[in-house]
């Protein structure tokens, strides 16, 4: 397993609770808050961005994998001060993340599958139990193409 030490860093985006069984019946948030940031072009009205590179971050979970979390999907920044109402900002704490690399295919089926390996993975698999504080996606330019997408996950670690 790869496991990186990272320094702590914001995103700014748009942001919802949700929860795994909601997302798994069709009566989620994610696709809202995809369609909400992509149809009014929001990533382009971040201020203080770093890259262009899309973060859906998950933060604030309540019961582990099983409970509400935070999900904001946006882009890091150098700054937080004077963001638009529109936005939230989180924190993304350093600490050491398991990074996980989905295979290449339709988005739609590629995010729900690594996320299920991921919770089938053992302590020892993963490289350490999950910290639940945060857990991030990113959607570079291997994921510019729906149909052929690839992401990473990054999974905190204790």
């Amino acid at each position: 397993m790869n496991i990186q030490q990272h320094s702590g860093f914001y995103v700014v985006g748009v942001a919802a609770r949700t929860h795994n069984a909601a997302e798994k019946n069709g009566k989620g948030k994610i696709g809202e808050i995809w369609h909400t940031l992509l149809r009014d072009n929001l990533a382009a009205k971040i201020p203080n961005k770093l890259g262009i590179d899309l973060i859906a971050v998950y933060t604030d979970y309540e019961a582990g994998r099983d409970g509400y979390y935070t999900y904001l999907l946006g882009l890091p920044v150098s700054s937080i001060h004077n963001i638009p109402a529109k936005f939230v900002a989180k924190h993304v704490p350093g600490g050491r993340y398991a990074v996980v690399t989905s295979s290449r295919g339709p988005v739609t089926r590629v995010v729900p599958e690594i996320w299920d390996r991921i919770c089938s993975m053992s302590a020892g698999e993963l490289g350490g139990s999950r910290s639940f504080r945060a857990d991030y996606e990113v959607y570079d330019q291997r994921s510019t193409d729906p149909e052929k997408a690839q992401i990473e996950v990054y999974v905190g670690l204790r």
